[in-house]
């Protein structure tokens, strides 16, 4: 993905239809930061559709004060109406993530990383139908951290819907899906049936900080 400062979306107005999905998106956002037009947004250059190598069309990045809260735009349909599911739209949901400012070396590198995972699970999505919901646990088996210098100590996920909620858009509903940085040993936890996700939230909070230590 490219990335461009000053920039809500990507698109060719002359080859797809109106946008109604993603702007719907935006606007949600724009609820959450008012003023903020124009976030950091990451975008496709060449689309899933004619070969490109990332399902997801872009990642808008939005300045929450001590963190960033990120939102995907591609899951869900973003133009006209694809998905077979009338009261879903899409895949039914978009991911979000807030990343904690404090412990962050080169902030557009870490957003760059961050950006990569989304799509990586998009991929899942994409090519095996693999979908997330809140209240889940995505596990990765991985031992070093997903920070880009792999010095955290969180190497997986949780799942909760997002402030976000969920909205309605023309092709349909989108639950803003956040991902909440994990330790390996809080989701071995949650595997072991000694710890429930939402638990682990509700003793880490909802942001994914690289700096914290492990609750178990």
């Amino acid at each position: 993905m490219d990335t461009q400062e000053n920039m809500t979306e990507k698109r060719d107005h002359e080859e797809l239809p109106d946008p109604v999905g993603w702007d719907a998106i935006t606007a949600a956002f724009e609820k959450l930061y008012p003023g903020q037009e124009n976030p950091r947004h990451f975008g496709c250059l060449i689309p899933w559709r004619l070969g490109g190598p990332d399902p997801l069309q872009g990642v808008s990045v939005y300045d929450g004060g001590d963190c960033f809260h990120f939102v995907t735009y591609g899951l869900s349909d973003l133009y006209e109406k694809e998905g077979k599911d009338p009261e879903y739209s899409g895949y039914g949901l978009e991911f979000t993530l807030k990343l904690r400012k404090e412990g962050l070396g080169d902030e557009l590198r870490e957003q760059q990383n961050i950006v990569g995972i989304f799509n990586a699970l998009a991929r899942l999505t994409f090519e095996k139908g693999e979908q997330f919901f809140p209240d889940e646990y995505i596990y990765t088996g991985q031992t070093t951290g997903m920070d880009i210098g792999q010095e955290s100590k969180l190497t997986g996920f949780v799942t909760a819907l997002d402030e976000a909620g969920t909205i309605d858009t023309p092709n349909g509903k989108v639950d803003f899906v956040k991902l909440i940085g994990a330790t390996d040993a809080e989701l071995k936890a949650i595997i072991d049936k000694k710890l429930r996700v939402r638990e682990l939230v509700e003793m880490i909070g909802d942001v994914t900080d690289y700096t914290r230590e492990s609750v178990r």
